[in-house]
């Protein structure tokens, strides 16, 4: 069972009301009945930092997949790609999906082009129990953001243009953003307009959408 967390009606209701979306073809989220909350969005998104905040919250395990992937494969994801191509790190990628989603009560945060596989939209949408999350902002924010964090690392850590090899580019990076943008919104229960909330703020909205008013009568 996940664990009891405190909740202030009032702020969590405001930032719903304005920063969440629903999906009209699903029913309202309701913890109770999940086992697995899957965090997509491009990159700057926050997936790890609001996913890590909202398993801690929850109780759950915390669980990014392109660190899933570098445990199994033993290389890091741009090692992959350059020494046997997108092609296997893909086949990886769902792999590594798939045996992430055989747990329960699991926070998992996607890669930025893992829901552009087939593959991977079929592996969450046919696992019972599963619920999608998009934390969306425009690209100029989610750009800035990732920029900032490329600027903030430490100059003897993992160099940022291994990472985010995109920034590079800023036009093949929106181009690709605009393209993926329609399959997160299809692929999610609810989606987070995360550009002017703090990772905090962005935590207590989703914590809001899966604790419906209705749900917490007795």
């Amino acid at each position: 069972m996940p664990a009891e967390v405190e909740t202030q009606p009032a702020l969590h209701q405001a930032i719903s009301d304005t920063h969440l979306t629903r999906s009209r073809q699903s029913a309202p989220l309701d913890l109770a009945r999940l086992e697995r909350l899957v965090l997509t969005g491009f990159m700057g998104a926050g997936k790890s930092t609001v996913g890590r905040q909202l398993a801690a919250r929850l109780g759950w395990d915390f669980v990014d997949l392109d660190e899933l992937i570098e445990s199994r494969a033993g290389l890091t994801v741009p090692a992959i790609f350059s020494q046997y191509g997108e092609s296997h790190f893909r086949k990886l990628e769902s792999q590594a999906l798939a045996a992430a989603l055989g747990r329960r009560n699991i926070l998992l945060a996607l890669g930025g082009g893992a829901p552009e596989i087939l593959t991977n939209r079929l592996l969450i949408e046919q696992t019972p129990a599963t619920a999608t999350i998009f934390l969306d902002a425009p690209f100029s924010t989610l750009f800035d953001r990732c920029m900032l964090q490329a600027l903030n690392t430490p100059a003897a850590g993992t160099q940022p243009a291994e990472l985010r090899p995109l920034l590079a580019d800023p036009a093949t990076a929106e181009a690709r953003f605009m393209a993926r943008r329609p399959i997160y919104r299809r692929l999610a229960r609810l989606a987070v307009d995360t550009s002017s909330l703090s990772t905090g703020e962005a935590v207590d909205a989703i914590l809001s959408a899966l604790r419906p008013r209705s749900s917490s009568r007795t």
